[in-house]
This record gives structure tokens, sequence and C-alpha cells, in this order.
């Protein structure tokens, strides 16, 4: 992490120091012990844990007899792999462990800047500081004991948006492991649209070998052959193809889901942060119980069925066909 470069960009050097100590899963500062990742990003080492147990839910413990794993970095998506030691086996950033006590010890006690807690619309000279348990929605106290919001029920302010922004960071991690998930599907397929045209290829090689010995007589046959392995490579490549885009697309969907997320988990103020965490929260649900896309089936790539023995006689080669 380039501590120095970040706040020589920035007219603030502690505001943009702040930023710079921000967990790219709880963004919250970061809670030590602070891990560092072999792609020089940092977490939480809980933080860390948990995007880990979410991409490898098999992984008990440090005595599990399953060895290691791995999860993606969600500030790069590089690949992170550990040993059987999980992430207690990454290195701690003492470095910024240190900076971050420094940063707590001078600044604990910071003011907040004037004009950042958001006033009442009904009532102009009063902050928003309760809510609304029964409307739901972020209010004052003139509007509870004179106004709206009177025969109510309220709960304080700072308990809602605590409670509202752990759920809304349980989305995003839902939504980080879903997105791994999804890339893995994506490498699979990938993977089997190149194992289909390799297969296509390779029957395709033995097809001629075989077809050539007959020359003249075979040349007809030969040709209706290679036409149907070449429309089952079409057929099957552009369904993978498809199924390919289709998961593309949900993960580009979700992966703005994220963003704007972890854009609202920014939002320091509680009632500004909770005009729009609910409907956040609600969006995110229904993507994550969106409909299943299709896989295909183990073995769909293979081409054995269009493999043919040319051991029969020149008067039954009109008949040939390939093997059931």
């Amino acid at each position: 992490m380039d501590f120095q470069a970040g706040i020589l960009r920035d007219g603030s050097p502690m505001d943009s120091l702040e930023k710079q100590l921000i967990c790219p899963i709880c963004l919250e500062m970061f809670s030590k012990p602070v891990v560092i990742l072999p792609c020089q990003h940092n977490l939480c080492r809980k933080c860390a844990n948990d995007v880990f147990q979410a991409a490898n839910p098999y992984w008990q413990s440090r005595g599990s007899v399953i060895s290691g794993g791995r999860f993606r970095c969600p500030s790069c998506r590089h690949e992170v792999l550990l040993d059987r030691h999980g992430v207690y086996g990454l290195q701690r950033n003492l470095l910024v462990e240190n900076i971050i006590d420094i940063y707590k010890q001078e600044f604990s006690s910071r003011p907040l800047k004037k004009g950042e807690h958001p006033m009442c619309k009904e009532h102009e000279d009063e902050r928003i500081n309760i809510y609304c348990v029964t409307c739901e929605v972020p209010t004052c106290s003139m509007c509870k004991v004179f106004g709206a919001h009177k025969d109510c029920e309220v709960a304080p302010l700072q308990t809602i948006f605590q409670g509202q922004k752990t759920e809304l960071n349980n989305c995003i991690s839902m939504l980080v492991a879903g997105n791994d998930r999804i890339q893995t599907i994506i490498s699979q397929l990938e993977d089997s649209c190149r194992s289909t045209e390799e297969n296509s290829e390779t029957a395709r090689r033995e097809l001629c070998a075989r077809f050539d010995a007959l020359a003249a007589l075979l040349e007809e046959k030969k040709s209706e052959l290679l036409q149907r392995i070449t429309r089952e490579q079409g057929d099957k490549t552009g369904f993978v193809q498809g199924l390919i885009c289709q998961y593309k697309e949900q993960l580009e969907k979700s992966s703005r889901l994220v963003e704007t997320a972890i854009q609202a988990m920014e939002e320091t103020g509680g009632a500004a942060f909770l005009m729009n965490a609910k409907q956040l929260i609600k969006t995110i649900v229904e993507a994550s119980k969106g409909g299943r896309l299709e896989k295909i089936e183990h073995g769909y790539e293979s081409m054995d069925a269009f493999s043919v023995s040319l051991d029969h006689l020149a008067e039954a080669v009109r008949a040939l066909d390939f093997d059931p």
C-alpha cells in the first residue's frame, strides 16, 4: 500500500491517510491484526477469514484435514493461495497497524464538520436524531413529540444505523463470494468450449484419415459426415458461448451492485446512510434470489459419438453412418 503517494495526491493529508486505512471488505478502518496479501493489498484478518470461508465452505479450521484453499483479493481480484493454516498463515502488516495506532491517538477527538448532519425538512432547526420504526424513516425529536410521528414507535438512530450497516456488509460479502463462484463457472465453461473444439478437431482428423483410404467411393459420404460434426460443434459451442455471455452479464450486474453498496458503506452519517440503505439492501437481496442460469451436463463437450469404423466392404460404404 503506497501511503505517501496517496497522501501527496490529496489536498488534506490526514483525510487521504484515513482513506488509505479503510478495509475494502468491512469499509471501516482496519482492525488489528492486519494481514498483507501476496498482491500487497491489506485486509483485516477477520475480514480475510470471512472471504476465505465463503470461498472455501468445507475448510474447517487450522486443525482440519483439508489442506489450504484459495480466494480472490477484493481489491484487484488476484487469486490468493493459502496453506493449511488458512489466513493465519498470512504475514501481518505491522507498519499499517502502527500507523493506525498513531492515527487514532491523534484524531480520536476530531469534531464533526459543520453541515455534515442532515436536518429535518419539517423542523429546519432540528437535527435528524431518531428513527421511526413504524414508518421506517429517520426523523427528529420534534416530529415525534408534535409532528407526523407522534403516535409511532421510534428507536435510537445509532441502533438502526449499526443494524442496517451490518446487514449491508453481509450482503456485500455474499455478493463477493457469489462473484467468485460465477468467475469459476465462467472459467469452467471456457475450458469446456476449448475441449469441445479440440475434441471436434480430433474427430475430424480421424474421420478424414479413414475416408481417404477409400478415396473416390467414400468422398460423398465423407463430406456428409464432416458436415454433421461441424453442425454438432457449432450447436455445442454456440450454446456454451451463449451461457458464457449470460454469466458475464450476471457478473457485471452483480459487480455494479457491489460498487454501489461499497459507495453506500462509505457514508459516515447514520441518517444519510439510512435514506438509501433499505432500498439498496432490498435490491441486493432480490438480485441474489434471481433466476439461476442453465449449466451444461457432464461430458457435454465429448465428441465420441462421431467415431466410425471403416472395416467394412466397399459395397456397404454408401450405407455407412456414425456408430450409435
